[in-house]
């Protein structure tokens, strides 16, 4: 459990074996970690009348990471929680876009 939890129930599923962030931590621990995450939402909705979840995790301080060592953090969410996230999705520009799109397949 989350000792500082956004919304009842916060939790955070951490694989045994350290690695600093997404970045360095084995591919099959960010798997096994996934999948945990998973059932704990399940279980989240089904025990706790969850009406949704949040998984979240922060890579480097950039994205807000201040314990390095990978976790996610499971973050059951219901219609009158207090939780705001600071994202509001607005429309982007379409050829930046196009253009992050053309580079994270290698053709720029």
């Amino acid at each position: 459990m989350d000792i500082n939890p956004a919304t009842r129930g916060h939790a955070l599923v951490v694989p045994r074996a350290h690695g600093e962030d997404l970045y360095s931590t084995d591919p099959q621990d960010v798997a096994a970690t996934a999948l945990a995450a998973q059932r704990l939402a399940v279980r989240a909705r089904d025990r706790l009348g969850a009406e949704g979840v949040n998984l979240l995790n922060a890579c480097r301080p950039a994205a807000w990471q201040t314990v390095f060592h990978y976790h996610v953090h499971v973050i059951p969410r219901y219609a009158d929680d207090p939780l705001r996230l600071p994202w509001i999705p607005a429309a982007g520009d379409m050829d930046e876009v196009a253009a992050a799109a053309a580079t994270l397949r290698g053709e720029a």
